[in-house]
């Protein structure tokens, strides 16, 4: 009995529910009312597809001119890193002497001169100090002659600066003379 009792009951469900479900009420649209296009739905187009054809990319020449601009600019590069004279410093100090003055003068009359490439100004110290005071003063030693070339007229976006501190030393004696030589800036030239 039981069983026949929840049949009975699901049936009903199921005819209540259909009932409801055909019972919903429908908009009649008249003959003469127009119907707007529903936004939502997106129109479709119909595409034209067609195959194309991979063709290669040919390389234009390089002209005569280009290469030999390239040429002339690698040459003037090379001359100017070779031209560029270093700057030195006294002991435990990154003030600009008067020689190193007159040396960032005549480097910023090159670097007017022959526009290509980028300077990177390498501070460097001698072996006396810790290696993090070392890295901090050539810092400031070649942050020192990039703001003087800068008041000279060389545009900042050419200048970098980097501090090698004690690592690089141009003279490994353990002497006056030698520390001498290795407190000093110098500049090198990257190409474009």
């Amino acid at each position: 009995m039981k069983k026949e009792k929840a049949s009975l009951l699901l049936v009903l469900c199921c005819c209540v529910l259909l009932t409801a479900a055909g019972c919903a009420k429908h908009e009649m649209i008249k003959k003469d009312e127009g119907v707007a296009p529903v936004a939502s739905e997106p129109v479709k187009m119909p595409v034209k597809t067609e195959v194309v054809k991979e063709q290669p990319v040919k390389q234009a020449p390089v002209s005569e001119n280009a290469a030999g601009e390239v040429q002339k600019n690698a040459g003037q590069v090379e001359d100017l890193k070779s031209a560029l004279a270093k700057i030195y410093f006294d002991f435990d100090s990154y003030k600009l002497s008067g020689t190193a003055r007159s040396d960032l003068v005549k480097n910023a009359k090159l670097l007017k001169k022959v526009s290509v490439g980028k300077v990177r100004i390498e501070g460097n110290c001698d072996e006396r100090g810790s290696d993090e005071y070392n890295l901090a003063l050539g810092e400031k030693r070649a942050k020192a002659a990039m703001q003087y070339l800068v008041t000279l007229g060389i545009p900042v976006e050419r200048l970098s600066v980097i501090s090698y501190g004690k690592e690089k030393p141009a003279d490994a004696g353990h002497d006056e003379a030698a520390w001498a030589r290795n407190r000093r800036d110098e500049f090198a030239v990257e190409s474009k």
